[in-house]
């Protein structure tokens, strides 16, 4: 488990989705908005086979990241890595907010997903 301020951890494991907002949608271009989420989302959730996830539906679970395209950035480099991306004022997981107004609120809502369907 990754624990904040330990270790040397790849700067990605803190902003991998938002390097590609940031860089690839916004900056280079090279990605719409739609398509990257899509990447983050629904391709995965379908890749393998979760059920009940990747999709805001009636019924699907839902873990929401509200972030403002404007100014999502990774901020984690390979001399630094231990950072947090900025442009992510919130972050709700089953509902409850994991980061709200930009911080960690040290909530830990979240179930570990097993073969088969969670709920």
């Amino acid at each position: 488990m990754r624990r904040f301020g330990q270790g040397v951890p790849h700067p990605r494991g803190y902003g991998n989705n938002a390097r590609v907002l940031g860089r690839y949608v916004r900056e280079l271009k090279v990605l719409r908005l739609e398509d990257a989420i899509r990447k983050m989302t629904s391709l995965p959730a379908a890749t393998f086979r979760l059920e009940d996830r990747g999709q805001l539906r009636p019924g699907a679970w839902a873990d929401l990241v509200a972030f403002d395209p404007a100014t999502i950035r990774d901020t984690a480099t390979y001399n630094d890595p231990h950072h947090y991306p900025e442009g992510i004022p919130l972050v709700l997981v089953n509902g409850v907010p994991v980061v709200k107004d930009a911080q960690v609120t040290g909530a830990r809502p979240g179930q570990p997903l097993r073969h088969g369907r969670v709920r």
